[in-house]
């Protein structure tokens, strides 16, 4: 066993019980300002990884097992890569907490502690390499946001969310468990390196298939890919707006790397035969998201619909079955996080202010914040695609990856075009936001809206991430080539 291997995974968790620990001795008042060291804590993490761990370019390290080819928690590019944007996701959730505290009632403390154990798990299913370790990532991923969607138990909204999300998560999870019990009782193997040796033998047994497919339903479930998205409007509207944040992004990553890791290391074989089915849930999910978006009136609610969109719009880059498709993924993940979660950073500091959630909220944003307006004019214009920010560049990389194949399959020329259809779709409500923002007729309050100088400072790293990954994309594309050539994902 390789500990230092588990390096990140160890240091998060004990920043958690460290934490907890400090909120016992601390008086109330000033245990708001816990998250601040759980970001310095969480930002010291990234720093060592960034300083301290390497990996080589072709190499992959294995914690656990035997064979020294198969391990179940693997260390390579594309985990290390992983595991540093998550870290660097719950440093910005966790300084945006600090500013959502005052609407918790009791519990901060834990609060944090919750979201530091939920990035836990994503750092291990980033490294997962087996079953075992998927489903064990999954259910610390999902338990604490259990927890977390339904912390502000003094609000029904919230209650409501979390209950829809057990039940819904419950389920998905007997899916998962289901199948993998299949997977495993068919092949007789857990592992992925392992599956890969036998999976195209696999390939004609209707219940291995079966098994694969209800595992398939377990991660779409994470990701909210249709059909399994039914709960993320309601959770994104219930919960609160750090844990909405969180769910955005980091579960969504989570969900991503271990469907990359399942479909292209553990099944290749079987992953190009089903090439249509994933062309077709893409093109749905993308169109589903985006229709649906249109007549909404909450903000979080429409950023629900929006998220199961750009879930199709990441699924591009796996119905294209190659490492351009995969490359496209975490690069369109990276400008997502900084979108996003500056997006979410807004709706933090102005609806604290005011009991609803409603668009309308925002206007005269530009009279009380430009700094604020402007973050986020700058994340919707991100979210719809229109350069010179990340969210262009992203989704030029993964309908290129589709357009590539369509010369030997022409669906992919029809699934190019549905994403295309689904940005223009997406434009007319991202700017009834900027609307709302800059042309509202009526302002019911023109206040200034103050804010600390830790809020700032992840306001102008969303900004500047925005814009560097726009405007300077070559640095990012060669990182994510050797994360995706670097790990064993095979096609």
């Amino acid at each position: 066993m390789n500990i230092f291997l588990l390096s990140h995974e160890l240091l998060v968790v004990g920043l958690a019980l460290g934490l907890l620990l400090v909120d016992l001795w601390l008086p109330p008042p000033a245990r708001r300002k816990l998250g601040y060291i759980a970001a310095l804590g969480v930002g010291a993490i990234l720093l060592y990884s960034l300083v301290a761990v390497r990996v080589a370019p072709d190499g992959v390290q294995y914690a656990f097992g035997s064979d020294p080819h198969h391990g179940p928690y693997a260390l390579d590019g594309l985990a290390l890569f992983f595991k540093r944007f998550f870290l660097l996701a719950a440093m910005l959730v966790l300084l945006m907490s600090v500013e959502f505290a005052d609407r918790i009632e009791t519990g901060i403390g834990e609060f944090y502690a919750l979201i530091l154990f939920a990035l836990a798990g994503m750092l291990v299913a980033s490294s997962a390499n087996d079953f075992s370790v998927l489903f064990v990532s999954l259910e610390l991923i999902t338990i604490t946001f259990y927890v977390l969607t339904s912390f502000q138990r003094a609000r029904l909204a919230s209650l409501e969310a979390g209950v829809k999300y057990l039940i819904i998560g419950a389920l998905s999870t007997s899916f998962t468990v289901f199948g993998i019990a299949l997977v495993y009782g068919i092949s007789g193997k857990l592992n992925f390196g392992e599956l890969a040796a036998v999976s195209g033998q696999m390939a004609g047994n209707k219940i291995f298939l079966f098994g694969l497919a209800l595992v398939m339903v377990g991660l779409g479930f994470k990701i909210a890919a249709f059909p399994f998205q039914i709960w993320a409007p309601d959770v994104y509207q219930g919960a609160p707006a750090p844990t909405t944040a969180f769910l955005a992004v980091g579960s969504k990553a989570a969900g991503f790397v271990l469907l990359l890791r399942v479909l292209f290391t553990a099944v290749p074989n079987i992953a190009e035969r089903w090439s249509n089915l994933l062309v077709l849930i893409s093109g749905i999910t993308i169109l589903y998201g985006n229709l649906c978006a249109i007549p909404q009136r909450n903000i979080k609610r429409l950023l629900g619909y929006s998220s199961i969109a750009h879930a199709g719009y990441m699924l591009l880059g796996v119905a294209a079955l190659s490492g351009a498709g995969r490359s496209a993924i975490l690069y369109y993940l990276s400008g997502y996080l900084f979108t996003v979660l500056g997006a979410f950073t807004v709706i933090c500091l102005v609806l604290r202010q005011v009991d609803g959630e409603d668009i309308s909220a925002l206007a005269g944003l530009d009279q009380r914040s430009p700094l604020l307006a402007a973050t986020m004019t700058m994340a919707m214009v991100s979210l719809a695609g229109i350069p010179p920010l990340a969210g262009f560049f992203g989704k030029f990389l993964l309908l290129k990856s589709v357009l590539e194949k369509g010369a030997t399959h022409p669906l992919y020329y029809c699934l190019a075009f549905t994403a295309l259809a689904g940005v223009v779709i997406s434009i007319y409500y991202y700017f009834g936001i900027v609307r709302a923002i800059y042309w509202s007729r009526d302002v019911p309050d023109l206040s200034p809206i103050r804010m600390s100088r830790p809020i700032r400072i992840s306001i102008y790293t969303c900004v500047a991430g925005m814009f560097y990954l726009g405007l300077f994309p070559n640095g990012l594309v060669t990182l994510v080539n050797r994360a995706t050539q670097a790990s064993k994902l095979l096609l």
